[in-house]
């Protein structure tokens, strides 16, 4: 009769096969993204190199893999930053923004009559995460779930800038103002007639968002208009 025993590998090499590294080239690709979501400034490679104790090569390899799946992003200067390829991931995460922003953007789209959106930054863009239209109000602007524009202009950019340590220096008074107020305005930047107020959304993924809504013409004054929105953002868990 066999013995069962004789069949099962040695319990030291159980041991070696759980504690020995799945994955070098993994595990060093996970050690970039936390490497850049530790970072409050987006980092070249020679940098991501010297954190991970890499050759430059091996870290422009590792985040060129990752670019291409949008996990980071690539911005003009070559530097780098957490991509929103990880909110794709990270599909609990969004389902629970989407879950306790949802009823409070809902409720300032209607005590506005405007549309209300939540932005993330993408690089150099912002793209819309989530949006809410108001009941009974007629002829409201539409923002569609992945719109997408640049983060340089626009009431939403600039909310996210002035949140953010890296600030174009062409546009540093205006990042000043906003965060001297605690929101941005913005007219004809994006589209022409069109008008934006925005707020911070501090969240801790994706790294820069921002609740806004978008109108033509309102009779309420921009201060108005911003104070309901950061009353959103403190309905927000």
């Amino acid at each position: 009769m066999d013995n069962p025993e004789a069949h099962e590998p040695p319990a030291d090499k159980d041991r070696d096969a759980c504690t020995a590294p799945v994955s070098q080239t993994l595990s060093r690709g996970i050690r970039v993204l936390e490497v850049l979501a530790g970072s409050e400034t987006a980092l070249n490679v020679r940098e991501i190199a010297d954190e991970l104790g890499v050759h430059r090569s091996i870290a422009y390899r590792l985040v060129q893999t990752l670019e291409q799946h949008s996990l980071v992003t690539r911005h003009a200067d070559a530097r780098f930053s957490p991509g929103t390829g990880l909110a794709v991931l990270a599909r609990s995460v969004q389902s629970d923004l989407t879950a306790v922003a949802g009823p409070a953007l809902e409720r300032a789209a209607n005590d506005l009559g405007m549309t209300a959106f939540i932005v993330v930054a993408d690089g150099d863009q912002c793209v819309t995460l989530l949006s809410a239209e108001p009941r009974d109000a007629p002829g409201v602007l539409a923002q569609r779930p992945g719109t997408v524009h640049s983060a340089l202009r626009g009431a939403p950019g600039l909310a996210m800038m002035a949140a953010s340590p890296d600030v174009p220096p062409a546009r540093s008074a205006e990042i000043g103002t906003v965060r001297a107020d605690g929101y941005a305005a913005s007219h004809d930047e994006v589209i022409p007639g069109l008008s934006s107020v925005a707020v911070p959304l501090p969240r801790p993924v994706p790294p820069h968002a921002a609740i806004a809504v978008v109108y033509v013409a309102s009779t309420r004054e921009v201060p108005e208009i911003a104070a309901r929105l950061t009353r959103a953002v403190a309905e927000i868990p």
